[in-house]
């Protein structure tokens, strides 16, 4: 029977921050470490530049370093994007892959999605990958069939408790300051988590499920608190330590 890791409260920087910013993420650091008693894992996903600067710079802290995407194959004529593998050697643990951004902006499929997933593990990594629904789909009454699907299709049969983590963002949420209902989270989350157990036995059942969308420290004591919720995914919040901070404190 697997066992669940903590929670993990991951920061999405986006295509944000600079080389400065390796001093926010070493004040993070500094302000995890004083934090007695929290109960969950922290990490920052800068941009590819600097993956591998923040990683020196946060070695020996409790803050992990993820990247934001990475490539199926491990080498090859591919201009413009990066290998896990390479992610893996400059520092990083983990990698984003299928985030809404991705599949808006890329028009990234669940097969490429779920082909980086295999790729983050080939490397050593633990892939987070990102599901959701727009708020067209919402209206329309499709959040779990979409949310189904996305997970069929993203979410490959080897993913493991250890190796992976599921984040729910639905793409109305993502950066607009609208929250779902903690009730709409639960009935979301709960389908997940079955969806998952329904697929892969026990260690769907330790998958950590992480909500993303407009989390900032006013509301993250109220999401962390619904079931089958085991951290979040933060985007514009994860910029400044005391915004990041004070959501990693609904962990204290």
């Amino acid at each position: 029977m697997s066992k669940a890791p903590k929670p993990l409260v991951a920061g999405n920087w986006k295509m944000n921050g600079s080389v400065a910013g390796a001093d926010e993420a070493r004040s993070m650091a500094d302000g995890l470490a004083a934090m007695r008693g929290v109960r969950c894992n922290a990490m920052i996903c800068p941009p590819f530049p600097l993956v591998g600067l923040f990683a020196r710079v946060l070695s020996g802290t409790a803050l992990a370093v993820g990247a934001q995407d990475c490539h199926p194959k491990a080498s090859g004529a591919h201009t413009g994007d990066v290998s896990a593998e390479l992610l893996a050697e400059v520092g990083a643990t983990a990698v984003i892959v299928g985030h809404s951004e991705r599949r808006q902006d890329h028009a990234e499929s669940d097969a490429l999605v779920a082909a980086k997933a295999e790729a983050a593990w080939r490397a050593g990594l633990v892939a987070i990958i990102c599901v959701g629904e727009t708020e067209a789909e919402r209206e329309g009454g499709r959040t779990l069939e979409i949310i189904g699907g996305q997970i069929a299709g993203s979410v490959p049969a080897a993913a493991r408790a250890a190796t992976t983590v599921v984040a729910y963002e639905p793409v109305w949420a993502i950066g607009t300051g609208r929250t779902p209902t903690p009730a709409d989270v639960a009935e979301v989350h709960a389908f997940i988590r079955e969806t998952l157990a329904g697929r892969l036995g026990e260690e769907g059942r330790g998958i950590r499920l992480l909500y993303g969308g407009s989390v900032k420290p006013s509301n993250a004591a109220e999401l962390m608190g619904v079931a089958n919720v085991d951290g979040a995914l933060v985007g514009g919040a994860s910029l400044k330590a005391d915004d990041f901070l004070g959501i990693m404190a609904a962990y204290a």
